[in-house]
């Protein structure tokens, strides 16, 4: 018939629509033909929008096996996924690792995808998955042409070989042991902190080498994480697991929705990221105040929830927050030795910027001065990431001991208000000590919960 002869329907968007031109090059590059006829590809069910170019493999599979090219019985055993190119090559897709684990659930004996995503895909078990680097091997595959040997990842030895690789260490830093001393205790009761200090006196790189003393990534939190990071298409080819803990450090010109997660086709955002690891705002007044605003939540469900008309989704978001700031605009408000700039008023509107609430959700507030030239200087060799590391380790078992009952607590500052009352019991002096100290400095219920919750980790 004339004009158009392919009609992909089934609420396909824009790279949907366009895989057509990459298939029908795709095939006639490998060697084979387009039918003649009229093609409509129907995407089954109709009412969910399919996005992404992952559905060209798949669509050009079709074809040639309703053609009568390659043998149709055989695909019923296979997922198959994989973008086009003009050529008959095949470039990576998004989300790998989780359409793995529901192929394997949904009965499939393997799955063809492209070779770069082939480790990611094959730390799953019971699932046969082979890596194809363009579409003639595949249809030598199914027409028996060549022999394939499914991709093998043992989980626990690439989990292991690559553990704890970090380059930076706290031993670099010079100096600010209450610093590191602060961040040790968030480190061991997964608290969220907050330095303020003057520029130059090492906030950002305290914070930087807070993931180096945080406990090893389990093996269920490495698959967790690399779910994430998957469906983002974040994961190094040459990788098949995150093995180090997340830690993301978005610039402070970062949009709610790339901070949260959402969109039109929602995608999980920079809190949904740092899942499992670190969550580091740099100058924390100069993100603007919505931006902010919406993180107060995902901070007290260590989740997110987004909802749209069609549909909502719900993201993991259990993160360790930590945010840098100066005291002032000019950085040197109380500073020992440098006269503050900032005119009468511009102080206060400056830490106006971030609410009551949000600060009320950051468990440890430290003050970082500057350091000392006799300490900078020193040839001493400061303590080690791994000796802290050891000692967050030992305190994170005790947890381990304390919330065995209960899957969903791992440490101290997960614990909701009336597991605090259960565990964080205090004798009279020390509820007369915190009396004074909430009417004193006006603390709220929240504080008076946190206060406990950092005094149980010490």
């Amino acid at each position: 018939t004339a004009g158009t002869k392919y009609f992909v329907v089934g609420l396909p968007d824009n790279a949907v629509k366009e895989s057509m031109f990459r298939v029908e090059s795709a095939i006639k590059m490998a060697g084979y033909h387009m039918p003649r006829q009229r093609i409509v590809i129907n995407l089954a069910p109709a009412d969910i929008r399919k996005e992404g170019s992952a559905y060209d493999l798949p669509i050009a599979i079709g074809i040639l096996a309703a053609s009568g090219q390659i043998d149709a019985d055989l695909l019923t055993q296979y997922f198959i996924m994989g973008e086009l190119s003009l050529d008959g090559g095949l470039q990576a897709i998004k989300g790998a690792l989780p359409i793995a684990i529901q192929a394997r659930n949904d009965g499939y004996k393997g799955f063809i995808l492209p070779l770069s995503n082939s480790k990611e895909a094959g730390i799953v078990n019971d699932l046969d998955v082979y890596g194809m680097q363009n579409l003639k091997e595949v249809i030598a595959f199914f027409k028996g042409t060549e022999k394939f040997t499914p991709i093998v990842v043992n989980t626990r030895d690439e989990f292991m070989r690559q553990i704890n690789n970090y380059e930076q260490d706290f031993s670099d830093v010079k100096g600010q042991e209450n610093i590191k001393r602060a961040l040790e205790i968030a480190a061991a009761g997964g608290h969220n902190v907050i330095l303020i200090g003057p520029p130059g006196a090492g906030k950002t790189m305290l914070a930087k080498r807070l993931p180096t003393i945080l406990p090893p990534l389990n093996l269920h939190e490495a698959l967790e994480s690399t779910k994430i990071y998957s469906v983002v298409g974040k994961i190094p080819s040459a990788s098949a697991l995150l093995t180090e803990r997340p830690f993301r450090s978005p610039h402070h010109t970062i949009s709610d929705v790339a901070l949260v997660g959402g969109g039109m086709n929602p995608q999980p955002g920079e809190i949904s990221l740092a899942h499992n690891g670190v969550l580091f705002l740099d100058e924390l007044p100069e993100f603007k105040r919505t931006v902010l605003e919406v993180m107060r939540q995902p901070l007290e469900d260590r989740k997110v929830s987004i909802s749209r008309a069609r549909f909502s989704v719900e993201y993991p978001s259990s993160f360790m927050l930590i945010a840098s700031m100066n005291p002032c605009p000019c950085g040197f408000f109380n500073h020992p030795e440098k006269e503050c700039l900032c005119g009468p008023g511009v102080v206060q509107k400056y830490l106006s910027k971030i609410s009551g609430p949000l600060l009320d959700r950051i468990d440890l507030h430290v003050e970082v001065t500057p350091v000392n030239f006799s300490e900078l200087s020193s040839s001493r060799e400061a303590e080690k990431s791994s000796a802290i590391r050891a000692r967050v380790m030992k305190a994170r078992a005790v947890q381990d001991i304390r919330f065995a009952s209960n899957d969903s607590l791992h440490f101290n500052a997960q614990m909701s208000s009336n597991m605090v009352r259960q565990v964080c019991k205090i004798d009279e002096t020390g509820q007369s000590l915190i009396k004074k100290a909430m009417e004193k400095l006006g603390l709220s219920a929240r504080a008076y919960d946190r206060i406990l919750k950092v005094a149980r980790t010490i």
